[in-house]
């Protein structure tokens, strides 16, 4: 282990309301406290996982497979799950949390915000995932954008199960650069999958599940204009960009969620209606 960071996996001593829904754990981090939340673990030399959830993840977590079982695995062992997407926010408010627009937490948006600070303040990122094409081509983009920018990456397609000869050298490859800053972008559930077997042996700080932010940032995908996040609509605009990969996680997966949500609602409507301290007579 490097002096990079600790052995034990630790949480910065900074207050964040957590909420619960659905089963999930949602910590209410706007992306100024993502920030703070990132710094403090570096500065203490602490390891911890930053999750997030989006309609997607949730409904993966919802069910009853293997596949589920390691995801809330992998839930359960993080120190802070953000909102992802303006879905969150809006069946958190619809099932009675005060969750806003604010909690909303994009990559695709935090990481302009973020990467200035980490040039200044000489921060190691490593980026796992993407395609070889679309890793190189982000990290030049990035490193072009934000000069001195300390970033290196290795595309996601190899072969991620925790024995492999692939693995080895992807993990040998992470603890040689010793990052500060882990983003592992391959995919629900299989980023967190891979965070999860291979937590103990990473040698990083702060360790995130990022998705396809490196692909936008490539342009091997097309990012939704940055507007259309903030009112609901971008998951509309990936639909209509790659309607075969996402017309059933968008279309149908969610009505999976549509008779929890109903149950929640109908429990609270009777606590809501039923006397309080009333006491059954003989």
């Amino acid at each position: 282990m490097s002096a990079n960071c600790v052995s034990v996996v630790a949480s910065p001593s900074l207050s964040v309301e957590t909420i619960t829904f659905l089963g999930a754990k949602i910590d209410l981090i706007t992306p100024l406290r993502l920030l703070d939340l990132v710094s403090n673990s570096i500065s203490a030399r602490q390891k911890i996982v930053i999750a997030h959830h989006n309609l997607h993840s949730l409904c993966l977590h919802s069910r009853s497979d293997w596949d589920a079982v390691s995801l809330r695995r992998f839930y359960d062992e993080a120190q802070y799950t953000l909102a992802d997407g303006m879905s969150m926010v809006a069946l958190g408010r619809l099932l009675g949390h005060r969750i806003g627009i604010r909690h909303r937490v994009a990559y695709n948006d935090w990481l302009p915000f973020m990467l200035p600070i980490a040039v200044q303040r000489e921060w190691r990122i490593f980026y796992l995932g993407s395609t070889p094409d679309a890793a190189a081509k982000g990290g030049e983009v990035l490193c072009n954008r934000f000069p001195g920018l300390q970033l290196k990456v290795h595309h996601g397609h190899f072969d991620a199960q925790y024995e492999s000869d692939d693995n080895a050298k992807v993990m040998a490859e992470i603890s040689r650069y010793r990052p500060h800053i882990l983003f592992v972008g391959m995919g629900v559930p299989r980023q967190e999958q891979w965070i999860h077997e291979n937590l103990n042996d990473i040698d990083a700080n702060v360790i995130l599940p990022s998705g396809a932010t490196l692909d936008y940032i490539a342009g091997s995908k097309r990012m939704a204009p940055r507007w259309m996040g903030k009112i609901g609509l971008e998951w509309a605009f990936r639909l209509t960009t790659e309607p075969r990969r996402l017309g059933f996680r968008y279309l149908v997966e969610p009505w999976s969620l549509l008779s929890a949500v109903l149950t929640n609602n109908l429990a609270k409507s009777r606590e809501a209606t039923s006397p309080i301290g009333s006491e059954s007579s003989d």
